[in-house]
């Protein structure tokens, strides 16, 4: 065994794509897994380095770390005006809850608003990035329904603008991985077209669109849903709408806020149900009080109040993200909805994985993968993360 082996964790349960290893071993080395396997792992420790650093897991749980294809902020900053301190905030607030992977998520605002995010955040990836991992960015409008705005600006909703994304994919080649739009709204056929040809996913929210207009939208490479339920037309018998078309539509991967206020019980698990173990992906929609206190903040410019961990509008009561981390919603996944460790992690790290099309690289424990690696305790409660190998403090 190499003796640059610098993570050894034993006496754990290693959940991977299609089994869980249930008393296993796992090693960590220059950045990535470098085996594992069952056991107590004794006679591999015996062959390791000096330096390694040794863990006992006590019988917990070693997941892959999450993926975070939704999240505005934290720990009191947002992606909309963070410098590389704010970035370095973020990240590792986020880091510390398990997420090694994110897309920095926009709101909806003027252009010259939304390309100084994409400067800051291209600059912050040219450099090593000592947290959570920017994958890339998720713009989040502007080209949504006035008729549900949520908690987006609504002075900056524009209809889709073609220049801007041809402006976007000329400036920053591969930054933009995915955008959100109302798939109803005048141009928005032409412009997912225009995404899905740049490789940029395709999502739908914050929309008045009808089920016929969310299928004709598929055809024409829509393949995502942000926080389902949440900002997007109802489910009717007679008029299934949004919710509907994402209930049934096999191509559309859906998101959840999965934190017992955006969304209820009920539905999370109906939505589990229909879409499956593979086609479901838990996000935080974290502003940037998550990791603090309630109090007054703001998101896209709005004002926002947050009381006993949930935000909402000043002004019209809306809620206005969340304050919520990968961990709680993998715990809340597990507890409430009934999801088992295997599934809630599938939803937290492989699927978000795929979806960006990174499950070669991260997002699941196979040897050769990133060391995106989180221990858990047998009660869920996080105990250390690795991102990349490096084990976050």
């Amino acid at each position: 065994m190499s003796s640059s082996l610098s993570t050894f964790i034993y006496n754990v349960a290693i959940v991977m794509p299609d089994t869980t290893i249930e008393q296993g071993w796992i090693c960590l080395a220059d950045g990535r897994i470098h085996s594992l396997g069952t056991g107590d792992g004794a006679s591999e420790r015996s062959l390791l380095n000096t330096s390694a650093d040794i863990i006992d897991g006590h019988g917990g749980i070693v997941l892959p770390g999450f993926i975070d294809v939704h999240v505005h902020g934290g720990y009191g900053h947002d992606f909309m005006d963070a410098d590389a301190a704010g970035l370095d905030a973020i990240t590792r607030f986020h880091a510390k809850h398990g997420t090694t992977g994110m897309l920095a998520t926009t709101v909806t605002a003027s252009k010259d608003a939304i390309d100084q995010v994409l400067n800051r955040v291209q600059a912050y990836r040219e450099q090593a990035m000592p947290y959570a991992q920017l994958l890339g960015v998720h713009l989040e409008g502007p080209f949504i329904s006035v008729k549900w705005p949520g908690a987006q600006n609504p002075s900056y909703i524009v209809t889709p603008q073609l220049d801007w994304l041809a402006d976007w994919t000329s400036r920053f080649p591969g930054l933009i991985s995915m955008q959100t739009l109302a798939p109803e709204t005048e141009g928005a056929l032409p412009y997912i077209k225009a995404l899905t040809e740049n490789g940029i996913i395709a999502a739908l929210g914050h929309t008045d669109a009808s089920y016929e207009q969310v299928k004709l939208a598929v055809q024409h490479g829509l393949s995502h849903a942000v926080h389902t339920f949440n900002a997007m037309t109802k489910l009717h018998h007679r008029e299934p709408g949004t919710v509907g078309a994402v209930l049934t539509e096999s191509a559309i991967m859906a998101e959840v806020i999965a934190d017992g206020h955006h969304v209820h019980l009920a539905c999370i698990q109906l939505l589990a149900r229909m879409k499956g173990p593979d086609n479901l992906l838990l996000i935080t929609d974290a502003m940037s009080a998550a990791g603090l206190g309630s109090g007054e903040y703001q998101l896209g410019g709005l004002d926002v109040v947050v009381k006993d961990g949930v935000a909402r509008l000043k002004e019209g009561d809306s809620l206005a993200g969340s304050t919520l981390t990968m961990i709680d919603a993998l715990r809340y996944a597990v507890r409430e909805v009934g999801l088992t460790v295997e599934q809630a992690s599938r939803m937290a790290s492989g699927n978000p994985a795929r979806r960006l099309g990174i499950d070669q690289v991260t997002g699941s424990l196979q040897p050769g993968k990133q060391a995106d690696v989180l221990l858990l305790s047998q009660q869920l409660e996080l105990q250390r993360v690795w991102v990349q190998g490096r084990a976050i403090q």
